[in-house]
């Protein structure tokens, strides 16, 4: 039976996590990460999960002082599609080998080619650029903008249409000649396309696709079967070795982080967040510890085992653990194509992500804020600065009942690591033992 899996699941996931497509939209997300974080920890400090926090700070800085912190959120935040399309179109000119800096620059101008400059100000419009389209309404065209224009772009390069300068010109003009006509033939599609869709009851692209693709995916991506079969097979990859979360996420992240981008708007409008799953929800609140939710496998294997392996394996893993790092067990254990541990590896972040999601369906706990927290946030931490001290509580229980969840099969690991120690003594001991009987003057 797992030699059936294996043979099944890992040519499918190398061939996931070799595509160039995939692999784009995962690294080119990488760009806008770390400025979303930075942005979410000013709007954290604005609105920290404490009741009085800022009418207590109010005295102090007056009553607007939040309105300074919205500013870096808004600076990051508004403008995410912005940064996803620059970064998708320069790690996917890597992968056609064009020029990275050309490819990330057509992506974004082909993107604001199509988009429409007009704005719904008091009744009327008007004529600018829509932070709706900039921020996560515009990630699902601009991934599509970024993959079409770097490939013109790279078709036309490869025919070899370029103006060649002589020798002796600077490398960087070289570089901005040879990439002219490339960059006009992208702009003359983008045109042609603009062109038709102002032709269609749509009026343009991004409505077009909004309309057609974004919202449905939308809704299929904030329903809980979608979440659990995403995790179902994130595990299975990583059982295989394969890292799960760069294979599934590629495809199911720019639906979550649209999502969340979604509960933030709601969040700093003061509405009802619209959207239980979202990339918090999946960071925070499926798995703690990394894949297969190991926080709690490492607790019981602090508490109940007694193999020297095992209690060494797991005092060496339990710091990295704490902060989402969980590399030590995968392959330490190890949980790598160890059918015994498959079980719990499984069950235990569907058990998380179910009551998880019953507990703010029914208001027990609120809907996480789409604040951005980092992933390696340690537990209980991240549940409070998530959803406030109910988060806190929940992820507690949950941790406690991954340490239950896990405790009957790696007690079974226990016993067997702890016989083969046993046995491995014994041997030992009977090597050093030392009798006259065993000498031989016929060994002399």
């Amino acid at each position: 039976m797992l030699q059936k899996l294996e043979s099944f699941f890992m040519p499918l996931a190398e061939k996931i996590g070799k595509n160039k497509y995939l692999i784009a939209v995962r690294d080119g997300f990488l760009l806008s990460m770390p400025l979303l974080i930075v942005g979410s920890f000013f709007l954290l400090i604005a609105n920290f999960p404490i009741p009085g926090w800022a009418e207590f700070w109010g005295q102090f800085f007056g009553e607007n002082w939040t309105s300074y912190f919205s500013k870096p959120t808004d600076a990051t935040f508004s403008i995410m599609a912005i940064l996803a399309v620059v970064g998708i179109g320069y790690s996917f000119a890597e992968q056609m080998k064009v020029d990275r800096l050309f490819g990330a620059a057509i992506s974004l101008v082909c993107w604001f080619l199509i988009m429409p400059y007009q704005i719904l100000f008091e009744e009327s419009v008007v004529s600018g650029i829509p932070l709706g389209w900039v921020g996560s309404k515009g990630i699902f065209v601009g991934i599509i903008c970024a993959f079409l224009a770097v490939h013109v772009y790279a078709w036309v390069d490869s025919r070899g249409w370029v103006i060649k300068m002589p020798d002796g010109v600077p490398p960087t003009v070289e570089k901005s000649f040879a990439a002219l006509i490339p960059a006009g033939m992208s702009v003359l599609v983008f045109f042609i396309i603009n062109v038709v869709f102002a032709m269609t009851p749509y009026g343009n692209a991004f409505d077009f696709v909004f309309e057609i693709l974004q919202t449905p995916l939308l809704a299929l991506g904030n329903t809980l079967p979608a979440m659990v079969i995403a995790y179902i097979f994130l595990h299975f990859f990583w059982f295989f070795g394969v890292n799960g979360g760069s294979v599934v996420g590629a495809v199911f992240n720019p639906i979550l982080q649209t999502l969340s981008a979604e509960n933030l708007a709601a969040f700093q409008a003061g509405d009802a967040m619209p959207n239980i799953i979202c990339q918090q929800f999946q960071d925070l609140f499926a798995t703690f510890g990394g894949a297969g939710s190991t926080l709690s496998l490492l607790i019981a294997m602090l508490l109940f085992c007694k193999s020297k392996r095992i209690k060494e394996l797991g005092k060496l893993a339990i710091i990295p653990g704490c902060f989402g790092i969980n590399e030590p067990i995968i392959f330490g254990l190890p949980i790598l194509l160890n059918p015994m541990m498959l079980i719990p590896f499984m069950l235990v972040p569907t058990i998380n992500i179910i009551i998880s999601y019953i507990c703010m369906s029914i208001g027990l706990v609120p809907i996480c804020t789409g604040v951005a927290i980092p992933w390696t946030m340690p537990v209980i931490i991240s549940g409070f600065l998530s959803t406030g001290w109910q988060g806190a509580v929940l992820q507690a229980l949950l941790l406690i009942l991954g340490v239950f969840l896990y405790m009957p099969f790696i007690k079974m690991m226990d016993k067997q690591y702890l016989a083969d120690e046993t046995r491995g003594t014994d041997e030992t001991e009977d090597e050093d033992d030392f009798s006259l009987d065993d000498l031989s003057f016929d060994d002399m």
